[in-house]
């Protein structure tokens, strides 16, 4: 059985998906973008600020599973411009312990949903 993952901590979801799916110990997210489920609005004013209020949201949806960005063991970044790579790098590794960090791969795209400049999603272990 999987188990849906659902936080008001996160922006919800505006299709046929869920924030994350539970299956047995391995936690399946959706892609985050930088929308504040406080006000509904996209955070875009800077790249960091963007990709800060991504993983924040990333955070909320692990928390919501019982996990931490420690659990966390494979990332995908989707970028509009590969050269805002080295301060999404920045900010996304702010979350992880260099020694521990995720495995991840970084690829440009045409575009993303809502016109935004980053996209993340994870698959967390527990």
């Amino acid at each position: 059985m999987k188990k849906i993952i659902l936080t008001e901590n996160a922006p919800a979801p505006i299709g046929p998906y869920n924030q994350a799916v539970l299956k047995g110990n391995t936690l399946y997210t959706s892609g985050q973008i930088a929308i504040n489920p406080a006000t509904g609005e996209l955070v875009t004013a800077t790249i960091e600020t963007e990709t800060e209020q991504v993983m924040q949201n990333m955070k909320a949806v692990l928390e919501a599973a019982g996990m931490t960005f420690e659990n966390v063991v494979k990332t995908t970044i989707f970028i509009m411009d590969m050269n805002d790579f080295g301060k999404i790098n920045t900010v996304y590794g702010s979350y992880f312990n260099e020694k521990t960090a995720p495995a991840r791969e970084t690829v440009q795209v045409a575009c993303l949903p809502k016109n935004v400049n980053i996209e993340i999603s994870m698959i967390a272990i527990l």
